[in-house]
């Protein structure tokens, strides 16, 4: 494999982030152009005390806005939120519902049926029950908050497909598949590698309004993006300040999936050092 380009920004205006993370990338017509294009945010933990730590609306927005330059033939903005109100709520509160109306894209809830089994290759399970909905994107955008979390270290682009894309309406409702769903959680690092293997992102975007970890939630001012969503997850990790392995990023390398060595990897904008300093600074300050 040759080497990665993985982009790093730091910039108070977001739009202007994702539009110079993007233009560091080079042609990205091959992804938007003519294409189905779907953005999946980070949408599991909203409720109505508490929507901070999922991608914001004007996040969305300014996304948004860039990709049209590229002529997409549809934008669809894709949910999968695991919380007890569902998508379409947390959908409603952070503002999101609003933004696909004015921007005039689509909404698919890929939590409801129908329902379709497909086979994994790789981790916990043999398969996993999607909406085939999913199937019909041209480019997956993973658009992943910069989060830690305690299960599996990180909570970046791998996740954000991977513990969303299971619908969870069947999982739920179905009772007698309740064991299922919880064997995801037997080996998680497993899971996410699988899940990505099966559904790969074309597009990942890490970005940092707001960030959380620790504890800790602030806007960072970073986006790290990539078309190599182990690459990026793994840069995810390392602004963070999480220098050891994580598991799932490892397996998605042995898979085949990406890099996850720097000497690999093309860094792009600001180093890795000087986003790793920015992110600790703002995470203190919080």
């Amino acid at each position: 494999m040759s080497k990665s380009k993985v982009a790093i920004t730091h910039d108070h205006d977001i739009r202007k982030g994702f539009e110079r993370a993007l233009e560091h990338l080079g042609c990205l017509s091959d992804l938007f152009t003519n294409k189905h294009v779907s953005i999946k945010p980070h949408d599991a933990c909203a409720n109505p005390d508490d929507t901070v730590t999922c991608t914001q609306a004007d996040t969305i927005k300014a996304l948004v806005g860039v990709i049209k330059r590229h002529n997409p033939n549809k934008i669809t903005i894709t949910g999968g939120s695991s919380g007890i109100l569902g998508t379409n709520h947390v959908f409603e509160l952070l503002g999101i519902n609003d933004l696909i109306s004015e921007e005039n894209i689509e909404y698919f809830n890929h939590n409801r049926g129908p329902f379709k089994r497909v086979s994994l290759e790789w981790g916990p399970v043999k398969e996993v029950v999607i909406n085939p909905h999913i199937f019909s994107y041209d480019t997956i955008v993973s658009l992943a908050q910069h989060k830690s979390h305690r299960k599996t270290d990180i909570s970046l682009t791998m996740r954000n497909i991977a513990m969303a894309f299971p619908a969870h309406d069947y999982y739920t409702h179905e009772k007698t598949k309740e064991e299922s769903r919880k064997s995801f959680f037997s080996d998680m690092h497993g899971f996410i590698a699988g899940m990505c293997k099966r559904f790969p992102v074309q597009l990942a975007i890490i970005n940092g309004h707001p960030a959380a970890h620790q504890g800790a939630v602030f806007d960072s001012q970073l986006i790290i993006a990539g078309r190599d969503f182990v690459a990026v997850d793994y840069v995810g990790a390392r602004v963070m300040g999480i220098s050891g392995p994580v598991a799932h990023i490892e397996q998605a390398e042995r898979l085949g999936l990406g890099h996850s060595k720097p000497e690999n990897m093309e860094i792009v904008g600001t180093s890795i050092e000087k986003a790793a300093e920015i992110f600790a600074l703002r995470a203190r300050a919080a």
